[in-house]
């Protein structure tokens, strides 16, 4: 069973950066395809950026693209989240997901097997 463990949120001003980090243990196959998913208060569970292990793709929402960019170093299963040019909206609970192989429906949330606990993202205006 991976359990992904996420680290590095907080409270930033608007304009700042803030780089979340995903460790997760267990099987590495089923770790292959990973994404960063966030969710605001009274909002569903949406889509931020995914990256492949296998060929380096990297997926990102329109609404990040440009200030956001995912990485991940493979030899120690680990990804982070590196987020520049922050917004309030980009403001909630942000969680790492992982999945064995690619999808091309990446995107949604309900084709990840596991879950990180989540990490708060908070941007003041």
């Amino acid at each position: 069973q991976v359990q992904p463990v996420e680290s590095g949120g907080g409270l930033v001003q608007a304009g700042g950066s803030l780089r979340l980090s995903c460790a997760a243990s267990g099987l590495t196959f089923s770790t292959n395809f990973m994404g960063w998913f966030r969710q605001a208060p009274g909002k569903e569970r949406e889509f931020v950026a995914a990256v492949s292990k296998i060929t380096g793709n990297t997926y990102y929402a329109d609404s990040v693209k440009g200030r956001f960019t995912i990485s991940r170093d493979n030899a120690k299963n680990k990804m982070s989240l590196q987020m520049n040019s922050l917004k309030p909206e980009d403001t909630a609970v942000y969680y790492c997901a992982a999945r064995p192989y690619y999808t091309s429906n990446y995107y949604r949330s309900d084709q990840y097997a596991s879950w990180g606990q989540g990490t708060q993202v908070t941007v003041s205006s």
